[in-house]
């Protein structure tokens, strides 16, 4: 891959308190759930089930596609949130994504923890050398868990598809 991606990431990773893992069929409803709510304002959101359907089987078909893409987080055995990379074209930098799917997962420092450890993951142990992070800038909790991982807002334009969004990046430098 162009984009320095050098090793895959492994399919289950696990913090304190969550498992991060591959997306599975029984998530499927959380995520509709999830995504034809406001819940989903953030990520260009509601959708519709069908459009919700196919969002879920990307994340899940990304996984085939690149060899990484998005874990579930899990916490308490119950899926509530996902995070990890997207690449949608083929050597451009991987994207880091994050999004809890309820509100009782809200300000208990879940994304924050489950998004460090992803990042560690990708920059320490498969040697990536950087990602990018797109926020909306009405989305505080989002740009607070960019903030605390050390990422740098960027001078890049927010992309056709999503409008407004703040380019944030986070390398390998910037970790250590």
């Amino acid at each position: 891959m162009s984009s320095g991606v050098r090793h895959m990431p492994r399919t289950v990773l696990r913090t304190e308190r969550l498992v991060l893992r591959r997306p599975q069929a029984g998530d499927l409803s959380a995520f509709i759930a999830y995504a034809t709510s406001d819940r989903a304002r953030f990520v260009l959101g509601p959708f519709d089930e069908s459009r919700a359907f196919d969002k879920f089987a990307s994340m899940s078909g990304h996984w085939d596609l690149r060899g990484f893409g998005r874990y579930v987080i899990e916490h308490d055995g119950r899926p509530v949130g996902h995070v990890g990379p997207l690449q949608m074209r083929a050597g451009t930098v991987p994207e880091m994504t994050w999004s809890l799917w309820q509100d009782a997962a809200e300000g208990r420092g879940i994304a924050t923890e489950a998004t460090r450890a992803v990042v560690a993951h990708l920059l320490e142990d498969c040697g990536w050398p950087e990602l990018i992070m797109r926020v909306l800038p009405e989305n505080a909790a989002s740009l607070r868990v960019a903030e605390r991982l050390g990422a740098q807002r960027t001078d890049k334009p927010a992309p056709e598809w999503y409008p407004g969004a703040l380019t944030f990046r986070v390398s390998r430098e910037m970790a250590a």
